[in-house]
């Protein structure tokens, strides 16, 4: 920009600058309340057993029975957010059959289909219960899943 032997900003610059400003400041504030327009609420479903069910993003395949195999992703954490036990950290997914897993495991996956990716929080009851996993969960601990349900077998 230039300036006049008084180190002041001629006209046309300072015009030119307080208009390229505004329009900064109009897109930051249409980017903003886009963003806030375009958050989605996640519900969260309760069961009767307490299980509590976050769809983090709907599938649009199958649905799995309660001893069908199924392929995973999937990070188990605790309250505190320590990370116990994640298939991402191998980098391969797990299959298991449902109804050879934790009753948690076997209720929440029911609710999803292939392609979703749930939050599942499930109290110890449903969980490890009073025996927890020596070195990893604790008795009686409330555990958090986030789970992909990449396909069933």
């Amino acid at each position: 920009m230039a300036v006049n032997k008084n180190n002041r900003l001629r006209k046309g610059d300072y015009m030119h600058s307080l208009i390229i400003s505004t329009i900064i400041c109009l897109l930051a504030t249409t980017s903003f309340a886009a963003d806030s327009f375009n958050t989605e609420v996640k519900e969260t479903i309760t069961t009767k057993s307490g299980l509590e069910y976050t769809s983090l993003r709907e599938g649009t395949g199958a649905t799995p029975g309660p001893t069908d195999t199924v392929r995973v992703n999937y990070r188990g954490t605790l309250l505190n957010g320590r990370e116990f036990d994640s298939s991402y950290k191998s980098g391969r997914p797990v299959e298991f059959q449902l109804n050879s897993v934790i009753k948690c495991w076997t209720e929440g996956l029911q609710m999803m289909k292939v392609g979703g990716k749930a939050k599942l929080v499930c109290p110890s009851n449903l969980a490890y219960g009073e025996d927890g996993i020596v070195g990893s969960v604790p008795r009686y601990a409330t555990l958090i899943f986030e789970v992909e349900l990449l396909d069933i077998k």
